[in-house]
């Protein structure tokens, strides 16, 4: 390769930016003549014998292949036309013939000339230089419509997802799927904001190989881990290359198999306030994210914002109209609900339902001797040693006051009375607001009744566990009573 370097006046500064490389390929198509043309034209030429031995650096990419037709002949020829396909070509030739150009010519940007004159080559290399641009101007403005076709087409979605659904899981889903294949990504992941504790809460996410869902949701503090910088700065970021980001936290790849390499990371906000974090995870072409991609990802999470914001509204007052203020247990509208699907299910597939009354031992002395608010704190700390204690299909109810209900499915009469025996030892073995200076102990009193050995309705299971417990309640009290 013998490069042929010549400014083109006496100004160095136009000479550079004017200059194109040309890479001459094949006969010595470049005689003096042409030689000094080229020079005079401010080009950097470099020769190459055959196509096969082309070699140069990514900063050194042609702008013009000048090219014997004979090339063609070559083994390497289509992975030539197909790695430079975008590079114009005038391919020249000494004999006065077209034979050997269709082949050439079945290109795009490809110019025949045979044996052209300096005037001629000039024509042709501004013809191909211009075509080449508008080629690229055509091809920009294609994608531009393209992607712009796809934004309008996910809006459209995301607007028919809005009025068709309130359940954020589906929203998110809708979402991520069609942002996910815009932005040409690997995987993302959605965290909402507990009200309650500010913590950052792993709520949903897509990649090569989820994990089975735990039972306990993943959690960053405000300022943990990338998504956790984000909804503490209320910044958007990119990060080109995690591993040399000492935010990144691994939390989320060990949830969904994933490695992460490069994240787009962007707070989902409303009125000021915010409601959750967005990460995209790694692009498919295994490059880094860019500006275009993250201002793609911020007109998303406008329209995300107003979805999670009327998603979590709707969630919060269908919660509130089946749990309990206090203890965010069930409430008796729940538990009615629950106690006919489950009595029907019992019936249907002809197993047990077990029902347990509880009522805590001397509560109203709590109340008087610490005061209501102590009492409360009592009631939501039992609730949750109740939660520890049961199975994930059980159901637990605030019935009212001290009381409360714990619904048992597929659960015959002696299994129940077992498991109130052990939920009837863990209270009395459990310091009560410890945490908080009391250190209290207590003890429950216990009622069982199982549809269909004792009773035949709803109204009688209620009836019947209640009758059991208050039977403890006004003789022993601290003990388990069954009606089987």
């Amino acid at each position: 390769m013998t490069p042929a370097r010549a400014a083109a006046g006496k100004n160095t500064r136009n000479v550079v930016e004017s200059m194109i490389r040309i890479f001459s390929v094949g006969s010595d198509f470049l005689t003096k003549e042409r030689t000094d043309f080229f020079t005079l034209k401010g080009a950097v030429l470099d020769r190459f014998k055959t196509i096969n031995n082309i070699v140069f650096r990514p900063e050194n990419k042609p702008d013009l292949f000048l090219i014997d037709k004979n090339q063609a002949k070559q083994p390497s020829f289509k992975s030539f036309t197909d790695r430079f396909k975008d590079i114009p070509k005038i391919v020249f030739s000494d004999e006065h013939t077209f034979r050997g150009f269709y082949v050439w010519t079945k290109n795009a940007l490809t110019y025949p000339a045979v044996d052209p004159s300096l005037k001629e080559l000039d024509f042709l290399i501004k013809k191909a230089l211009k075509e080449k641009e508008i080629l690229i101007e055509n091809r920009t403005s294609k994608d531009n419509l393209n992607n712009l076709k796809q934004e309008l087409d996910f809006f459209e979605k995301i607007s028919k997802t809005l009025t068709s659904t309130l359940d954020l899981n589906d929203i998110l889903s809708t979402i991520m799927k069609n942002a996910k294949t815009l932005i040409k990504a690997e995987a993302w992941s959605f965290f909402l904001i507990d009200q309650e504790t500010g913590d950052l809460v792993f709520e949903k996410a897509s990649g090569r190989k989820e994990k089975k869902k735990k039972d306990k949701k993943i959690r960053l503090k405000m300022g943990e881990g990338i998504a956790g910088w984000v909804a503490q700065e209320l910044i958007p970021v990119v990060v080109p290359d995690v591993s040399s980001d000492p935010r990144f936290s691994s939390k989320i790849d060990k949830q969904i198999t994933l490695k992460t390499k490069t994240i787009m990371c962007v707070p989902i906000k409303s009125k000021g306030n915010i409601l959750g974090v967005l990460e995209i995870v790694n692009k498919t072409t295994n490059e880094p994210f860019t500006k275009d991609d993250l201002n793609l990802i911020l007109r998303i999470v406008d329209h995300a914002a107003i979805a999670i914001e009327r998603a979590s509204l709707y969630q919060k007052m269908e919660e509130l109209s089946i749990t309990d203020d206090l203890t965010k247990l069930f409430n008796t509208r729940y538990l009615n609900r629950t106690l006919e699907i489950e009595i029907s299910r019992a019936t249907r597939h002809h197993t047990s339902l077990a029902l347990i009354f509880m009522d805590v031992d001397h509560f109203k002395t709590i109340n008087d001797n610490y005061g209501h608010i102590v009492g409360s704190k009592l009631l939501v700390e039992m609730g949750q040693l109740l939660m520890k204690r049961l199975r994930t299909v059980d159901i637990v109810a605030r019935y009212g006051g001290d009381e409360f209900v714990i619904v048992l499915p597929q659960t015959p009469p002696d299994n129940a009375i077992q498991i109130a025996e052990r939920i009837r030892k863990s209270i009395e073995r459990n310091v009560f607001l410890k945490k908080d200076g009391y250190s209290l102990n207590l003890t429950a009193s216990f009622g069982v009744a199982s549809y269909p050995e004792s009773a035949k309705s709803k109204e009688e299971l209620l009836r019947l566990a209640d009758e059991a417990m208050y039977r403890v309640k006004y003789q022993t009290r601290n003990g388990v009573y069954a009606i089987v």
